[in-house]
């Protein structure tokens, strides 16, 4: 590794599992010190073992102002700073294929996880990074926040609210030397994605996963689901210096789905035209 990290401390948010443990192992590996902040105790504690003494784990529900707050303070104390605040924790809503029949009981849960940890994040963070040189403040958002669509209203409306703050925090945190970009991940290979079933032996488990990942595939331009490192690289690019001119920016890393729609219309359009001629008797 290059250690394009050294002497660089960051606190990953969700970091216990998923993309957030994915950016905790690389910039621990590029020379970070890294909080890694989770509900999830057990696995957070054993991935900050694993990573030896360049992580530490520390208890946070992003949700509550005073935890949120408790992590920027352990980082700085423990660490000695604080150069890198990745807000990625997140959490999805109850799947409801019809909006009709969604119950909405878990909106307030996902808008203060979604929307009030990052802000809590970014704003704790860039308190003491004002103060001290700059720095870096990440959010993940989800292509649910640019792209509209059915089902999960709440979770898509957490992400577009997500994007939108990035930006505007961009802008009033840009005087104070801190730069705030959003990475707006597809169909990556996470817990939260997977739609699976828990307790489901090996066979149905890969029968959902292959059901999944071709529905998933289906208008998605590059033909493989993205992994956390995918994520995790990205990351670690805004996170260093080669990025240091990039502020305000939303940027997906989601194989191509957001580019446009894949099915090439006017080759239907021509087809069925063909069709037209020949059903009656045309050349």
């Amino acid at each position: 590794m290059a250690e394009e990290l050294a002497g660089k401390v960051a606190i990953v948010t969700g970091g216990a599992s998923g993309i957030g443990r994915a950016t905790a192992e690389l910039f621990v590996a590029e020379g970070a010190k890294v909080v890694i902040a989770d509900v999830q105790d057990e696995a957070g504690a054993a991935l900050a073992a694993a990573l030896g003494d360049a992580a530490l784990f520390r208890h946070a529900d992003v949700s509550d102002p005073e935890q949120v707050q408790a992590v920027v303070d352990f980082a700085i104390e423990r660490f000695g700073g604080l150069n890198v605040m990745f807000n990625n924790a997140g959490i999805s809503c109850a799947a409801f294929p019809d909006f009709l029949d969604d119950t909405l009981a878990d909106f307030d849960r996902v808008m203060r996880v979604n929307v009030l940890g990052p802000m809590l994040g970014t704003r704790n963070a860039a308190r003491w990074m004002k103060d001290h040189g700059g720095g870096v403040i990440l959010n993940t958002a989800s292509i649910a926040g640019t792209l509209a669509g059915h089902a999960m209203m709440t979770y898509r409306a957490s992400k577009a609210a997500l994007i939108q703050f990035s930006k505007s925090a961009a802008i009033d945190l840009a005087r104070h030397g801190i730069r705030v970009n959003c990475i707006v991940p597809g169909h990556v290979r996470t817990e939260l994605s997977s739609f699976g079933e828990k307790g489901a032996d090996d066979a149905l488990a890969a029968r959902i996963a292959q059901g999944v990942d071709a529905v998933y595939l289906s208008n998605q331009l590059i033909k493989r689901r993205g992994d956390p490192i995918d994520v995790a690289n990205l990351a670690l690019f805004l996170a260093t210096d080669k990025s240091r001119h990039m502020t305000g920016a939303v940027l997906p890393v989601e194989g191509g789905v957001t580019v446009g729609d894949p099915v090439n219309h006017l080759r239907e359009i021509l087809d069925a035209r063909a069709a037209a001629f020949a059903d009656n008797g045309l050349a």
